[in-house]
């Protein structure tokens, strides 16, 4: 086997690089078992075009798995299963054989938000589009609030940060708390938070992820965030909520750390790596192990799902691509998928990915995609 060859194949293959003939080569030299068994032990490359590891086709990859390894959290092993399927379907000619349906006006999502400050104005937030005051930045990526309090303030200040559907935002507080914001939410914050009182945000509605400046740096303040059905309690920690106005369902990931959740009916300190998750017409509480990746991959990028229904995939997708999506046979609905699929594509190769595991066509009628079973 000739490995420099084929890692150059695999890495530009990974990075959309590789010519009609350079994929028809891969695919064929996939199909020698010593091959196929050298390009599975790589296929986490997937995941480390988001990860900032660069790479150099030229050498081989063997020198680099163990910076793989140490820099990346992702379960592989999940990502490693779904593109054999690819590989056994024949998808590495997607971009150029498949004959993809697609609309113009789905666009992949992008950052953006508006922020409505405290006297009501409001104040869009895009790539390409800079805002500055005298406490707030913004490069169109992300939003800032300088640190130090305004001492001649006698009220608090709230702001709104609202993240349309298509889009995500990054906002760091007052207090060095970082906020990464999905599709469809909302978070209200104060400006400056006041000294000697416990740090509140409430996420009014959608999926944030919160990585808590430590009470320590803050005279022990702790930090607290309200969102529907419950008020999430910490010191200092990373941790996920999801918490969709129409969904019946709230779900908090624990990261790092240690929360206290509670509401009028219990009080709950959860570990990290377990979710929490609270049923709105009951009330019900339950607490559990699970995959953390699969819950925030989606800041890094990336749509995570293990063993997930096509009707919850498509609610995310819903989200992402701001388009609204249709099932019409009930019997699809709840046939699973396992993968990892990148954020950055085109909502037809998303499809095409989850279409190669799951017996369905799609079609769209503007901003509508419907999916039926393969007739």
């Amino acid at each position: 086997m000739n490995t420099k060859n084929i890692d150059e194949l695999i890495i530009k293959f990974v990075e959309s690089k590789a010519t009609l003939e350079e994929q028809v080569e891969l695919r064929n030299r996939l199909e020698i078992k010593e091959n196929r068994i050298y390009f599975e032990e790589y296929v986490e490359l997937h995941y480390l075009l988001n990860s900032k590891i660069k790479f150099d086709y030229k050498k081989p990859l063997k020198g680099m798995i163990g910076k793989i390894q140490s820099k990346s959290k992702y379960n592989f092993f999940k990502y490693a299963a779904s593109i054999i399927v690819l590989i056994a379907t024949g998808y590495f000619l997607t971009k150029t054989t498949f004959k993809t349906v697609t609309n113009e006006s789905i666009t992949v999502g992008t950052d953006k938000a508006i922020l409505t400050l405290g006297d009501g104005s409001r104040i869009a937030l895009e790539k390409g589009k800079k805002y500055k005051s005298k406490k707030i930045s913004s490069d169109g990526k992300k939003i800032i609030y300088e640190s130090g309090s305004n001492e001649t303030e006698k009220k608090i200040v709230y702001n709104y940060l609202t993240i349309p559907r298509g889009g995500q935002f990054f906002i760091e507080l007052e207090d060095g708390t970082k906020v990464w914001l999905n599709s469809e939410s909302k978070l209200k914050y104060p400006v400056n938070f006041s000294d000697g009182e416990r740090r509140k945000v409430e996420l009014i509605y959608g999926e944030a992820y919160f990585d808590v400046s430590s009470s320590s740096k803050h005279n022990g303040d702790s930090f607290v965030v309200q969102s529907k059905m419950q008020n999430v309690e910490v010191l200092g920690t990373e941790f996920n909520i999801k918490a969709y106005h129409d969904e019946t369902v709230v779900l908090t990931t624990l990261i790092e750390g240690s929360v206290a959740l509670s509401n009028s009916v219990y009080k709950k300190v959860i570990k990290p790596g377990e979710q929490s998750k609270i049923f709105q017409t009951n009330n019900r509480f339950e607490v559990y192990k699970v995959d953390v990746e699969d819950e925030i991959g989606w800041r890094n990028g990336m749509f995570s799902f293990t063993n997930k229904p096509l009707k919850e995939i498509m609610v995310v997708l819903s989200r992402w691509y701001d388009l609204e999506i249709f099932i019409t046979d009930v019997e699809i609905e709840n046939v699973r998928f396992t993968g990892m699929l990148s954020k950055k594509k085109p909502i037809s190769i998303v499809l095409q990915e989850i279409k190669s595991a799951i017996d369905m066509e799609y079609s769209f009628n503007n901003k509508n995609l419907i999916i039926k079973k393969r007739e």
